[in-house]
């Protein structure tokens, strides 16, 4: 019932389905690139990339592609690849340190969510979008990337300073997550270079290293042959190639350039088993890996067939896969097998579980049986049509959508070009000819003899667990892994039965109802209509995109009317409802719903109830249909539901054992005084508080009468043709007395100064957080200053704690104003920083708001938020879900849906006296909570 299968088609479709028809062309050909791509090669050897496209308007999204990454760093280099990318915007030719991301600031591009770039083993990419409103700016973003190329200063104390950002960005990213990679990645790579070059680095290089050490990987591998510029968004082909050429052509590469090697990872040479546990680790895992492969040069017309043909078999596997968790005991959480990339040019086959309370033997039984399974019976021909579908369904969404694509979409594809060293994919129109033609012509004869030659059976392996060191079952020995795998590859299986499904969602359609009254907003470009059972219906339709319809539905009431022994029943009544399904297992109706974009949920929240979806434009009277099943027809399916309940105890089962999960559920306790309605981290015994009757009757209760509901509906569809299908299947939905308002249950924050210390953790890093609520009106006006203050914090927070002081690497300032159940605010601040320094940080983040309630904002930090606000506000207006979250809350808040038109003025409106004021209303010093997390170890040296 959800759409994440089709996402997934549909990128694997754009990779794979470059093809043709065998009658239409000579299979041998190669398959042509876009040709709206430019691609070029400067006399320096520099790669350029050229694609005018007009989503976003206005907005032209550059990159600087650099194959260099970790990989290449000498012995004293080990983080130095990452380490330049921070050195590219502290200092270079035509920007001092920090005046790069301030002026970017200044033209509406924020660092971080825009600004932003990445380094990985094998690759350097620095991300920029550029607003092109302005002439300049599109001059100015090519002086950056140029500036990047080679003009990084390199300052000693620019150096110096850096260091400790990088140090703390190292200290953030430890934990256990971290520290499983580092035990697997040597055997998982079989020895391979790739292992010992994590990107991050090690501390004592960063600590130590000399200037010349990261210089030099700037000289050595900052080259043009090695770069490539993409340009991808509103500016002329011609335009962009001249920039270009003037910025990049006079670039050279060094008279003796090292080689560009690039590290092998080795075959393995037998079978081994891995075991790494921790006591942190929330999840108890399982991984059978087998031999780590070249990926194949896919060139021609018959390799993309092959690799289609591959496709497919991983789409089948991995819903029979997914099959597996629909028992009343699986034999794992959640699992996957597939053919799984691992570094550019090397893939494996890997089946993977996270494990439940039976352990690793059944998870390990399971997979390797199921994919010897496919591998030896093969699949089915439905399972193939339904597969073909969805290859179908999601080339043709993209082709619809082929001129509505955001520019970033396009971005992505073109990096990878460069990173792989691959042609640039073919045209979406292209595809879609190709696929139309050969994907019917695929035969289940073909795909079968595929499974058998690429599922593997008895190769080398590398077999891993993962998990916490008091894991019950406990953890096996590495011996006993490998008999496991080797074992389950031994055991007999059964060809599989198909399911035979039924073809309509609804054999008889409900008796409609009628469309009663119409209200037309034309400023709004919307029109609300009433229904005969008293349901309002706001309709907006657009040509934002061609092939996309979004809906939401809400009212009043939720969780709040229950209390008592119905707290934990009103609180997974939605979930557990969404694990059975709606008059259909949710495994059914996902293979019922193969070859249409659809997707449809229900949900009770704190203070109301309702439903989301989306579709394709040729799909939603099927969105309209689920949405009335999930009023009319919830289903009660006891071995789901016990599926259910013991996944969602195996995976509360570890979660304290987690630093993080412990800090947050502490936060949460402490903030509203361990208040039983406020909803903290899963525990294993919250469910046996569960009653699936119960349950259920909470689900019916807020379902079975549409009393009040609104829905909004947002997209590219058609009036006229709406109607019949709202009036059926809205209009027709049952209407009897049922609460219909929220309660206020007196849920309050705690009072005063309130400061607590958690101690949880083996890594040396803490966390420090302030939290600042209280009761307040809300207003639209009051809620933009409210957010212009934490914007500004947020600027202040990069420029002094972490580019100043070196005290953080990132953190975080967040605020709302909300209506219900009361009027009140809550300003949230996060900020990730050494044990030893939580108080420096307190004091120096608190400092930041003095400031601003004293002396008011800096104007440019406004200005710089104003701008951000209007380039976003530009492109959110041509987005449907702007649009539809917009327009839902403003009708669940009873607020004027209007104000969305407005708020280029509102925004222009703000004051610096506004800030101070806001400053002064949302932060109480005799009011606030502070949380600091530290390690275990400090607790026990004091």
């Amino acid at each position: 019932m959800t759409s994440a299968p089709l996402r997934r088609i549909a990128a694997a479709a754009m990779l794979t389905c470059t093809l043709t028809g065998q009658a239409a062309i000579n299979m041998n050909d190669t398959v042509p690139s876009a040709p709206d791509v430019k691609t070029g090669k400067l006399a320096n050897g520099l790669t350029y990339y050229i694609k005018k496209n007009g989503k976003p308007e206005k907005r032209l999204e550059l990159r600087l592609v650099v194959r260099a990454g970790s990989v290449l760093e000498d012995q004293d280099q080990l983080g130095l690849a990452h380490f330049v990318e921070h050195m590219a915007f502290n200092g270079t030719t035509h920007f001092k340190r920090n005046e790069l991301i301030s002026y970017l600031q200044s033209i509406g591009v924020s660092f971080g969510h825009d600004l932003n770039a990445y380094t990985s083993f094998d690759e350097t990419v620095y991300m920029l979008p550029i607003p092109t409103d302005k002439k300049d700016n599109v001059e100015t973003g090519f002086q950056v990337l140029e500036d990047w190329a080679h003009g990084v200063k390199f300052e000693d104390d620019a150096i110096d300073s850096e260091r400790n950002v990088v140090l703390e960005e190292l200290r953030a990213r430890g934990g256990v997550e971290k520290r499983m990679l580092q035990a697997t990645l040597p055997k998982m790579l079989n020895g391979s270079l790739y292992a010992e070059r994590l990107p991050i680095g090690k501390e004592e290089v960063l600590k130590n290293f000399k200037y010349d050490a990261v210089k030099r990987f700037y000289r050595d591998w900052y080259r043009p042959d090695l770069m490539a510029v993409v340009a991808v968004g509103d500016i002329e082909p011609q335009e962009a190639e001249q920039l270009i050429q003037r910025h990049f052509g006079h670039l050279k590469n060094p008279a003796q350039p090292r080689p560009r090697a690039y590290a092998e990872i080795p075959p393995r040479a037998q079978s081994e088993a891995l075991v790494v546990t921790d006591k942190e680790a929330r999840n108890n895992a399982v991984t059978v890996r087998y031999t780590i492969r070249k990926e194949p040069v896919r060139k021609t017309f018959a390799d993309f067939r092959d690799d289609l043909q591959e496709g497919i078999v991983g789409i089948m596997l991995a819903q029979r896969v997914q099959e597996l968790t629909q028992q009343a005991e699986p034999p794992f959480i959640g699992g996957h097998a597939g053919m799984t990339p691992v570094v550019p040019g090397y893939r494996t086959f890997a089946s993977s579980a996270v494990l439940g309370k039976r352990g690793a033997q059944p998870a390990i039984d399971a997979l390797v049986q199921e994919v010897e399974r496919a591998r030896r019976f093969g699949f089915s021909e439905q399972e193939l049509e339904r597969t073909k579908k969805m290859f179908m369904r999601a080339i043709e969404r993209a082709y619809q959508e082929r001129d509505k694509t955001d520019s970033a979409g396009h971005v992505h594809s073109l990096v990878k070009a460069f990173i792989t060293q691959k042609d640039v994919d073919p045209a979406i129109a292209d595809i879609y000819a190709y696929a139309q033609e050969l994907v019917p012509a695929v035969t289940l004869d073909q795909v079968n003899a595929l499974a058998a030659n690429m599922l593997p059976s008895h190769e080398q392996k590398l077999v891993v667990y993962q998990g916490n060191d008091k894991a019950e079952p406990p953890a096996p020995a590495e011996a006993a892994l490998l008999a496991m795998a080797n074992a389950a590859e031994e055991q007999k299986v059964a060809k599989r039965e198909e399911k035979v499904l039924a073809t309509k969602l609804m054999e008889q359609l409900p008796k409609p109802g009628a469309i009663v009254a119409e209200t037309v907003d034309k400023a709004l470009g919307t029109t609300e209509w009433r229904l005969s059972n008293g349901v309002r219906v706001v309709l907006k339709p657009t040509d934002f995109k061609n092939d996309q319809v979004l809906m939401a539905g809400f009212r009043p009431g939720g969780q709040s009317l229950y209390g008592g022994d119905d707290l934990f029943n009103a609180r997974y009544a939605s979930n557990i409802v969404s694990s059975m399904g709606v008059k259909f297992a949710p495994v059914d109706l996902q293979k019922m719903l193969a070859g249409k974009t659809v997707s449809s949920s229900s949900w009770v929240g704190a203070l109301g109830e309702g439903l989301r979806g989306g579709s394709g434009s040729a799909d939603v009277e099927t969105m309209l249909q689920l949405a009335h099943l999930a009023f009319t027809q919830p289903r009660r399916d006891e071995a789901l539901y016990q599926s259910f309940i013991g996944k969602q105890r195996d995976l509360a089962r570890n979660a304290m054992s987690n630093p993080d999960v412990v800090f947050s559920d502490a936060s949460i306790a402490t903030l509203y005084n361990n208040d039983p309605r406020v909803a903290r981290p899963a525990r294993v015994e919250d469910f046996d508080h569960i009653q699936l009757d119960r349950a259920m009757a909470i689900y019916r209760e807020r379902f079975a009468s549409a009393r009040d509901f609104t829905f909004v509906v947002v997209g590219s569809f058609d009036l006229a043709a709406m109607k019949p299908l709202v009036a059926a299947y809205l209009g027709s939905l049952p209407v009897t007395d049922a609460p219909v308002a929220y309660k206020d249950n007196g849920v309050r924050p705690v009072k005063g100064v309130v400061k607590k210390n958690v101690y949880k953790g083996a890594e040396n890093k803490s966390m420090v957080t302030l939290t600042f609520t209280g009761e307040a009106p809300y207003s639209e006006a009051a809620a933009l200053n409210q957010s212009a203050l934490a914007e500004i914090l947020n600027i202040k927070v990069n420029e002094v704690l972490r580019e100043k002081l070196g005290l953080i690497y990132s953190g975080h300032v967040g605020a709302s104003l909300n209506k219900m159940p009361y009027g009140h605010y809550s300003v949230s601040i996060t900020l990730p920083c050494a044990p030893e320094n939580t108080d420096k940080v307190a004091d120096a983040m608190l400092g930041l708001v003095r400031t601003i309630q004293q002396q008011g904002p800096e104007a440019a930090d406004l200005a710089k938020v104003k701008e951000n606000w209007s380039v976003n506000n530009r492109r959110a207006l041509r987005e449907n879900g702007y649009w539809l979250s917009h327009l839902d809350g403003a009708y669940a808040n009873g607020l004027d849906p209007a104000t969305i038109l407005t708020f280029e003025q509102r925004a222009a409106a703000v004051t610096p006296a506004d800030v101070q004021a806001a400053a002064k209303r949302y932060f109480d010093f005799d009011n606030y909570v502070q949380m600091v997390l530290y390690p275990e170890a400090k607790q026990a040296s004091n």
